[in-house]
């Protein structure tokens, strides 16, 4: 079965568990996508992201989204009946019409793909907009719940029974939240199902137990994001505990939140600026260096103001995959994972000197650290590998539609009716059958690149795109950047797939830093170089288009002005593609760089001869925008139909020529 993830947000580097999982389903031979309704927050990506192999696929921003929206009212496929019902029994706080566009676009995406279910990480406002998938499109779904998501965040517990009533399955981080969860949904009570977060212990060496010279301090470490519920401030309570008592240990906290500068004046406030030091977020291969060299691991969790809390935290089977012994509470679902006594010592929440007391009985004791240390690598290796405990989620996968059954059927009715047929061609200028365009006999798709939309300076795409389309070429328009511009076009602008936030491709560039270096360094060496800032802007639209592209199968993308050259050209130096070109009126690039630039593409349309003196007739030389809007319409049709037949053998591969 094919299915994809929903997320609220993806991805975010303290839900390591979700990638954890997925890759172990790839492993398996899964395969799926995954959905993310808002960009990251940060570029920050664990080591771990670039062996996912499932593309990403993020929501275009909410100004596009309500042009969907509008179509989508024009055309009846709004749930408006849903969303009343929702807004009436849920109130503004649910967000119905925001859910419904979210919903909208995925439910068409996923249809597009041959999704057959959904699966949500968090009962929160990712699984309502699975609900209103399912709705709209008949694509079941699933939901992960873990705690905070449906005690805390979704707010509202009539609205949590509906998503359980309508989910297939609800799987449970832990037998506290089964069970909460049960008491809460108790007509759903059947199919809550408890299935443990695992770890990769692929990850984690083998036990072993740090030797600490005599003189060298105990190293304590923590990790977490820096808000309440974490108990951080307990925790530099309890440090200074320790230190009264003249223990010689230093305490690490890696993580970032607001309560950053409110935790390092209460560090101040008790003189532990030499014991007590706030490091940041980190890569998850710098933690599990902190695990490595570490004496004890604690996490002083409570429950906030809220009611949210720590429930099953990934950090601490971490900790204990790396054979160190955990000191943290006795909150939500932490006893299932450290077993007192035997794997570490858990405490009150909420109780500094206790906390003190249990970390200073470690700090005394080698030997014990070692024992829990030991005790609790065997216990995650018997209990909490991804492998075994993925197993259960498998099989409650593997009970989704099969191609055939009723469910299945309604998908694919939603999928035909959702994926638009081409635009048939003009009535008054058929094309000759008997001489059918070549490149799309074999399904191959045209990109048309586009820098940033809307722009003042492409006056004409929409009417060139529908008429290339008429012409029968398959065009896949691809705007890098969203302007936040009054959008012109609504029927247009839902045609256009638009790259990811910046955070994202930030995020690529990071990832991909020898890829990143090597087209910097070839910059650098140019002769006839492209501005700085143009160039850095390009670079990291191009490192996320080279996996659109290899994804779609498309080998022929053409610019539609100078500065999406600059990106196409670096798609180039990445994957084995031809590019043509538009070069506008006024083009971005000195006329130096643009001549050079044009050397390198199969051909297009230029305003300017001089820019191209090549005579195998591969450049069009285009009438200024003013006078081809003056011109009547058959010699405007007459215009796009010979650039048509251009891009359509600029398109062709070489060898196939």
């Amino acid at each position: 079965m094919y299915f994809a993830y929903l997320y609220s947000r993806y991805p975010v580097i303290s839900q390591t568990f979700c990638d954890t999982e997925m890759l172990a389903l790839e492993r398996r031979g899964w395969s799926f996508e995954i959905g993310s309704i808002h960009p990251p927050h940060t570029s920050l990506r664990h080591e771990h992201a670039a062996q996912l192999r499932a593309p990403i696929h993020y929501a275009p921003p909410q100004e596009i989204l309500k042009a969907r929206e509008k179509r989508a009212r024009e055309d009846g496929s709004w749930p408006v009946a849903l969303v009343a019902r929702h807004e009436q029994r849920y109130g503004p706080e649910a967000k119905a019409v925001q859910r419904a566009r979210n919903a909208l676009y995925f439910a068409e995406l996923f249809a597009q793909h041959r999704v057959a279910h959904l699966h949500v990480h968090f009962a929160n406002r990712a699984a309502q907009t699975a609900l209103f998938v399912k709705a709209i499109s008949g694509i079941p779904f699933s939901v992960t719940a873990h705690g905070q998501d449906f005690m805390v965040d979704l707010g509202n517990s009539d609205l949590l029974r509906e998503i359980c009533a309508e989910a297939k399955f609800i799987a449970a981080e832990t037998d506290f939240s089964a069970e909460l969860l049960r008491r809460r949904c108790p007509e759903s009570a059947g199919k809550i199902h408890r299935v443990y977060n695992g770890m990769n212990l692929a990850n984690f060496s083998a036990a072993s137990q740090n030797v600490r010279p005599p003189n060298e301090p105990i190293r304590i470490l923590s990790v977490g994001r820096l808000v309440e519920f974490k108990g951080f401030n307990f925790l530099i309570q309890a440090c200074a505990e320790l230190d009264r008592r003249g223990c010689d240990f230093r305490c690490e906290i890696v993580g970032e939140g607001p309560l950053h500068e409110s935790l390092m004046q209460l560090i101040n406030q008790l003189h532990l600026r030499d014991r007590v030091t706030l490091s940041g977020a980190l890569s998850q291969a710098e933690i599990f260096a902190r695990l490595r060299s570490c004496d004890i691991f604690t996490l002083a969790s409570v429950v906030d103001q809220r009611g949210a809390s720590d429930i099953f935290p990934t950090v601490i089977l971490e900790a204990m995959a790396s054979s160190r012994p955990v000191v943290s509470t006795t909150v939500a679902g932490i006893p299932e994972a450290v077993a007192p006594g035997q794997t570490g010592l858990l405490v009150s929440p909420n109780d500094p000197s206790e906390l003190a007391e249990a970390l200073e009985k470690l700090i005394c004791d080698s030997n014990l650290r070692t024992a829990f240390g030991a005790a609790g690598r065997g216990r995650v290796e018997r209990n909490f590998q991804i492998e075994t405990t993925v197993g259960p989620l498998e099989q409650l996968l593997g009970g989704q539609p099969e191609p055939g059954s009723a469910k299945q059927n309604e998908i694919e009715r939603f999928r035909q009716v959702s994926v638009k047929p081409a635009p048939e061609p003009f009535p008054e200028t058929p094309r000759d059958p008997s001489t059918p365009l070549r490149w799309a006999q074999d399904g191959r798709r045209i990109v048309y690149l586009i820098d940033s939309w809307p722009d003042e300076n492409l006056p004409n795409l929409e009417g060139e795109i529908e008429c290339l389309r008429r012409e029968a070429l398959a065009i896949l328009p691809i705007v890098c950047r969203y302007s936040s511009f009054p959008i012109p076009d609504d029927d247009f602008v839902v045609q256009l797939q638009f790259l990811p936030d910046a955070m994202v491709l930030e995020a690529e560039w990071q990832q991909e830093r020898t890829i990143a270096r090597a087209l910097e360094a070839e910059h650098a060496a140019s002769l006839q170089r492209v501005p700085g800032a143009l160039f850095l802007e390009q670079a990291r639209y191009a490192l996320t288009l080279r996996k659109l592209l290899a994804r779609e199968n498309i080998t022929h993308l053409h610019a539609t002005s100078s500065r999406a050259l600059v990106g196409a050209l670096l798609v180039k130096k990445l994957r084995p593609i031809t590019v043509s070109v538009a070069i506008e009126t006024q083009p971005a690039l000195p006329r130096t760089a643009l001549k050079e630039a044009l050397r390198h593409v199969t051909g297009g349309r230029v305003f300017d001869p001089r820019l191209v003196r090549r005579t195998d007739g591969s450049f069009l030389i285009e009438p200024a925008p003013s006078l081809l809007s003056r011109v009547r319409l058959n010699r405007r049709e007459k215009f796009w139909q010979d650039w048509s037949e251009r891009l359509a053998q600029l398109s062709i591969p070489q060898e196939k020529r």
